[in-house]
């Protein structure tokens, strides 16, 4: 381009000096300047501008629904994602009802929003049924949280490209960082099945089978009464798929908060799946009692345990994620089954809490806990084709407390851990050497492996080097996936875009951040 330009300069000089006389031709700084006209040279273009994101402008009004009192325009509410109309839940869905998905349109979560009222433990059938379509967003703040009564049902079922999320005022306004949590409650999923926990503190137990033939639980953390549990294994709560519940575990009462999601007692007709829970103050996810299966579920960043179960739970749960932050987090499972009848005599109720866990990764961060899965209290544990990367060389890969709970272990399978000073922990009863011999009994595990995840949560080499184990041997619930950890590959391929991204993990979601609510 220079060597074009010099060309130009010298041919307009040449023509500037021939068409002059010898007489005109001065010196500069005599009588006149030698101007030499060059032209202009082609205009840069103007560059491209780069997309924008197209923000959100508020719907015109709230739609009509069914239930009394119906839903409460309040204006509207901006963030950096745009302008939103606001449109405030009734205390009390008491019809079937829908929420539609609307551009421009939020759904906030007032105080306590319950879904039908309770309908007793010996209740048949469903009362009261709300959907929610995909790609709605409710948010809440502070002591706010959402209940499914027991004999009421919710479908709420997002898209893989399109999930439903709950979240905070905070989220929605931007002001919620990788680090947030407790800004509200969470989701509460109430059912009919039975538990082994019962509020009369009369238990059911083997000697006595029938000792309480009422034995329903009240949940935690409320300040009205609010109970579960009933006769029914297989009762449903309707349909919770693809879901989000970011930034929960507000504290309702001393000491007591609620987790993104709480089950109590729904039964094997309820369908979970896809479930993504973000930085939730207290446990990720915990499931008292009933029959609890799930299948892809993401618990990240939570502030206590990441899966807490509890009170008879029969729970199998496949392909999961569970990423602790640095600097909070207890244990990533905490499983118990009540070990005495309520007032301190030994004793096993009933049912027993039984849980099985088969392609999970789970990611221990932070030091407080010491143990990655913890059980107890007699309650039955099978963990097959699952990685644990360890914090630290001081911390333990499974914790297993009291003779009875190391009786009723399952087993282990095709699991890897990174343990390096205490592998394996016996507690209040067994020694470190009876736990190490149920590891070992087990097929393929390696509790001292070096793992060579990447992305955090990827399988390596050696991970996909490892032997998997038929887990449908263990449960019905389980495919036969062939490889251990929950990735094998691509963190996409079952986690994609109904999840969000964070510091924490990045699933790599077109969805976005989890800071940020996403635009559909």
């Amino acid at each position: 381009m220079k060597n074009i330009q010099r060309t130009l300069v010298l041919g307009a000089s040449i023509i500037a000096l021939a068409g002059c006389g010898a007489d005109e031709i001065v010196s500069p700084g005599t009588s006149g300047d030698i101007i030499i006209n060059n032209p202009s040279p082609t205009p840069t273009p103007t560059p491209t501008p780069t997309p924008t994101q197209t923000l959100v402008t508020p719907a015109s009004g709230c739609p009509t629904i069914a239930s009394t009192g119906g839903l409460t325009d309040i204006g509207t509410i901006a963030g950096p994602t745009g302008e939103y109309r606001v449109c405030q839940l009734p205390t009390t869905f008491n019809a079937d009802d829908n929420l539609p998905f609307i551009n421009g349109l939020l759904y906030q979560i007032s105080g306590r929003v319950n879904v039908g009222t309770d309908q007793g433990f010996s209740s048949t059938g469903t009362d009261v049924n709300l959907s929610i379509e995909p790609g709605v967003i409710l948010f809440a703040q502070a002591e706010s949280f959402f209940v499914v009564n027991r004999g009421n049902t919710i479908s709420a079922n997002g898209t893989a490209t399109r999930p439903i999320v709950w979240t905070s005022r905070d989220n929605v306004l931007g002001l919620a960082s990788d680090s947030s949590d407790a800004q509200w409650g969470g989701v509460v999923l109430l059912g009919r099945a039975p538990v082994s926990d019962c509020s009369t503190q009369v238990f059911n137990t083997a000697a006595a089978p029938n000792a309480n033939p009422q034995c329903e639980q009240q949940l935690e953390g409320t300040t009205v009464a609010t109970p579960f549990g009933g006769t029914d294994p297989a009762d449903s709560s309707g349909s919770f798929t693809f879901n989000q519940i970011r930034f929960s575990g507000f504290e309702l009462q001393q000491a007591n908060e609620l987790q993104s999601l709480t089950t109590g007692g729904t039964g094997s007709g309820t369908v979970i799946n896809n479930l993504l829970s973000f930085n939730s103050s207290d446990d990720g996810v915990e499931f008292f009692g009933g029959v609890v299966n799930v299948r892809n579920l993401a618990v990240i960043g939570a502030s206590d345990d990441s899966i807490d179960l509890d009170s008879g739970v029969q729970t199998a749960l496949e392909t999961g994620v569970v990423v602790q932050r640095t600097n909070t987090g207890d244990s990533l499972v905490e499983f118990d089954s009540p070990d005495d009848l309520g007032d301190g005599t030994p004793g096993n109720a009933l049912p027993q809490s039984r849980g099985q866990f088969n392609n999970f990764t789970f990611i221990q961060r932070s030091s407080a806990s010491g143990q990655a899965l913890r059980v107890r209290g007699g309650a039955a544990l099978g963990v097959t084709n699952s990685v644990i990367d360890l914090d630290t060389a001081a911390d333990v890969c499974v914790r297993v407390d009291e003779q009875i709970t190391l009786d009723a272990l399952i087993g282990f399978d095709s699991v890897v851990c990174d343990g390096v000073d205490r592998p394996v922990r016996g507690s209040d009863g067994p020694s470190d050497a009876q736990v190490q011999a149920v590891v070992d009994a087990g097929s393929n595990n390696d509790f001292t492996a070096t793992l060579t995840l990447t992305d955090v949560v990827v399988n390596g080499s050696f991970e996909n080097g490892v032997t998997a184990f038929d887990a449908t041997a263990r449960s019905s619930f389980f495919t036969d996936t062939g490889f251990v950890g929950a990735i094998e590959s691509a963190i996409a391929d079952d986690f994609g875009d109904w999840t969000c991204n964070s510091s924490i993990l990045d699933f790599g979601s077109a969805n976005g951040d989890c800071t940020s609510l996403p635009v559909f």
